[in-house]
């Protein structure tokens, strides 16, 4: 009997495997995206000491969803390089690298972040 494995499941075993992997230090911090179905998050964190450098979400803004992507990512970009970070781990929680997730790295780029 084949069982089906819900997404969020999925999604989560494959953020743990991700996780054993990368992690953000003072130096590089990690760039985390949380997606849900009408909003977007991002934090710029460092997992040494369990600080958030900087963090944005699309709560305030409008256009279409891959639009407020872009801007979360303009403005942890933002946030994070005024508090001095300019190289980030980008995690991107399970999620497939494309739509809103590549739409808010692209934005992080172009604020200044390198991956």
């Amino acid at each position: 009997m084949i069982k089906k494995v819900s997404s969020n499941k999925a999604r989560l075993k494959r953020h743990s495997r991700i996780r054993r992997k990368i992690s953000g230090t003072a130096e590089v911090p990690r760039l985390s995206v949380f997606r849900s179905n009408a909003n977007i998050y991002a934090q710029v964190i460092d997992d040494i000491s369990g600080r958030t450098l900087a963090a944005a979400c699309n709560l305030d803004s409008d256009g279409t969803k891959k639009e407020q992507a872009k801007k979360v990512g303009l403005a942890v970009a933002g946030k994070a390089v005024a508090a001095g970070v300019k190289k980030v781990v980008f995690d991107r929680s399970g999620y497939q690298y494309h739509g809103r997730i590549k739409e808010l790295a692209d934005g992080a780029r172009e604020g200044g972040l390198e991956f």
